[in-house]
């Protein structure tokens, strides 16, 4: 049973606060194995993981450096901070949320702990998100693909994309018509969803509202957990 069903349980069961591990049975205190105490925002009922679960483990390839990336490969060694995206995202939500990772990418140059935390953006839209598609993209966002720590995931089929975002984070990825949108012949609903993880592999915050999420306060966060 994973941590977060047997959290579940224990609400459920009543369970007293010596239930290690799990957020609203420890009260103040931190999940175990994280960094940071508990969230603001209690989101251990949502589809996705949050604060004090495991990582979702799976391998994908990266078709820029031309490697598979598996997420449970950096435990022990990085942080990661994860999210999903598309390039052809018509109004802004996706560059939002690459935004903010790539400050976080920044930040981490910046205060010299680049080797301590890896960025795993993956797309839900391989059919368009080709190797040089997302090469170009990266330039478009300032990302710095030599730094040795960001990834851009790229799943075989869109099939794969779904499979993953369904299994492993709740999110149901379906096609929609782009009518109103010229040169567009499809577009995604949008999640918005940013997760970190610690070195563990524990999450330790999930941003369901990662477009509006505070540029400062993420990179701080992200620091913490990384440099611990």
């Amino acid at each position: 049973m994973d941590r977060r069903s047997f959290c579940k349980r224990a609400g459920v069961a009543g369970v007293t606060a010596s239930t290690a591990g799990c957020l609203g049975v420890l009260g103040s205190s931190g999940a175990e194995g994280t960094v940071l105490g508990p969230p603001e925002r209690d989101l251990s009922e949502a589809s996705f993981p949050s604060y004090g679960d495991d990582m979702p483990e799976f391998t994908v390839p990266d078709p820029i450096h031309g490697e598979e990336i598996s997420t449970g490969q950096f435990e022990g060694e990085r942080a990661v901070l994860w999210t999903s995206f598309y390039t052809n995202c018509p109004d802004g939500v996706c560059p939002a949320l690459i935004l903010r990772l790539r400050r976080g990418q920044e930040a981490a140059a910046e205060e010299g702990y680049s080797d301590q935390v890896t960025f795993l953006p993956i797309t839900f839209d391989p059919e368009r998100d080709t190797a040089e598609t997302l090469r170009e993209y990266a330039g478009q966002q300032g990302v710095n693909l030599d730094a040795g720590n960001w990834h851009y995931l790229r799943p075989e089929t869109y099939e794969r994309a779904q499979e993953i975002h369904d299994e492993h984070f709740g999110l149901k990825i379906e096609k929609q018509p782009a009518d109103d949108i010229e040169n567009l012949e499809y577009r995604f609903p949008h999640y918005g969803l940013i997760i970190l993880a610690n070195k563990q592999g524990i999450i330790e915050r999930a941003y369901p509202r990662g477009p509006q999420t505070d540029i400062e306060r993420l990179v701080d966060e992200l620091e913490r957990v990384a440099t611990a």
